[in-house]
């Protein structure tokens, strides 16, 4: 590790040279100003220790002139304690309180340098890893549905994607969508499952003026909008049966009617379909049509969850804070060693979804640049079944609502829930 030592007084920055030397793991190179140090500092550098008060440029006009380019930790006296705070907010991770002896100096180089091979690790793995369209890995069991995908994209043939919640079926949806000869046409999604059972019809095929009581203008479906792209049916196990019949004419003939209309309109759309559920019991259980189910079922797509790619959640989560860092203006933050434990050990049983919602509530709630167990709040996940669960999601919603002035909506989106579930909590809790 190359460290860099700017102190203008030579007996401290000679003291400081003879004590390093014991350390042959640790590259030391002294300067008597910061102007000086400029000169001579490159991209070999890991490290900037730094005086506050220095004669022509001080320390904190030091730092600033780095522009965040180098890792800074400072030296200080007591009468300069607020400027050594100052400089916390312009990124320096650590200051030292003068005197100080060897063994603190030596710690706090080592704590940096742990910290600085954490992020070259993850940084290495993420840009080693596949980054497209919203995809991020390089397991095998990843890279086998890619390679699916792949192979679907050129063609026009229905594929079904298979795979627990929070997978990111719609992520394969749209990277289908786009790497195929529709790509510059529509992509339509619906969700059955969030849809009233009573309007799935009318959203899919549309409707004429006066088809239904509330029919006061006739209204193109789904089905019209995405024509020459794609349709994506996700939670398809949750449409009526009366619907799948229709759904089944309109993919075998290629065409469809609206409510209350006797005119058949053509359609050219490529059909992906998702589930979570088990298609084949809801066949046995008299739920799910059988030639339905295989027309959607042309190209089977199983999407692996995230326990099949435990060696990408350090990965993923890396990226997610990264994102999240650059889309609120924040500067860059990293995970303690304790919070990558604990994200490694969790179960994620909303796989992806979860993970994201997760790191970016973590974002969101660290006070500093570390990201620590207490703001994952994965004990109140699971981790720590011994605790009052329900005090910890209480805790939880209190601060993140706390955090977004009480936006529910934004809330809503961090916690990962909906807002309807979050209102009855916040009424449940007297929040």
């Amino acid at each position: 590790m190359k460290i860099a030592i700017v102190e203008d007084d030579i007996n401290m920055r000679k003291s400081l040279e003879i004590a390093m030397s014991d350390y042959e793991e640790f590259e030391i190179k002294t300067f008597k100003n910061a102007k000086d140090a400029l000169k001579a500092l490159n991209d070999s550098f890991n490290l900037i220790i730094t005086d506050i008060n220095m004669p022509g440029m001080d320390g904190i006009e030091f730092v600033k002139t780095l522009d965040g380019k180098f890792e800074v930790i400072i030296m200080t006296g007591n009468a300069t304690l607020s400027r050594a705070i100052e400089s916390i907010h312009l990124g320096v991770k650590d200051f030292l309180l003068k005197p100080f002896d060897v063994d603190t100096l030596v710690t706090a180089i080592k704590r940096e340098d742990k910290i600085q091979k954490v992020k070259q690790t993850l940084s290495k793995s993420t840009k080693s890893s596949k980054d497209t369209n919203g995809f991020l890995g390089s397991s095998k069991a990843l890279q086998s549905a890619l390679n699916i995908a792949d192979k679907a994209c050129k063609t026009d043939a229905s594929i079904l994607l298979l795979g627990e919640s929070g997978v990111g079926k719609e992520v394969f949806a749209n990277y289908i969508h786009k790497n195929s000869p529709r790509a510059k046409k529509p992509f339509v999604a619906i969700n059955m499952a969030a849809i009233p059972e009573s309007l799935i019809e009318s959203e899919l095929f549309g409707f004429e003026k006066g088809a239904f009581t509330d029919a006061l203008e006739a209204k193109a479906g789904l089905f019209e909008s995405a024509n020459g792209g794609t349709l994506f049916l996700d939670e398809i196990g949750e449409m009526p049966y009366n619907v799948q019949a229709k759904l089944l004419r309109a993919l075998q003939e290629k065409e469809l009617r609206r409510l209350g209309s006797s005119k058949s309109i053509k359609i050219d759309i490529r059909v992906i379909s998702a589930t979570n559920a088990n298609l084949s019991d809801k066949i046995k259980d008299g739920e799910f049509r059988e030639d339905l189910y295989y027309r959607l079922n042309t190209i089977p797509l199983n999407i692996p969850s995230l326990k099949d790619r435990k060696d990408e959640i350090l990965q993923i989560a890396q990226k997610t804070l990264e994102l999240n860092c650059k889309k609120y203006d924040f500067k860059m933050k990293f995970f303690s060693d304790d919070a990558q434990k604990q994200l490694l050990s969790y179960t994620w049983p909303g796989n992806i979804r979860e993970l994201i919602s997760v790191v970016e509530r973590a974002v969101i709630l660290s006070d500093g640049n570390e990201i620590s167990t207490d703001t994952l709040f994965l004990e109140s996940r699971g981790l720590k079944k011994n605790k009052n669960i329900q005090d910890m999601e209480k805790e939880l919603i209190k601060e993140v609502l706390k955090s977004e002035d009480n936006d529910r909506d934004k809330a809503a989106k961090i916690l990962g829930m909906s807002k309807s579930n979050l209102d009855k909590k916040i009424l449940t809790y007297e929040l």
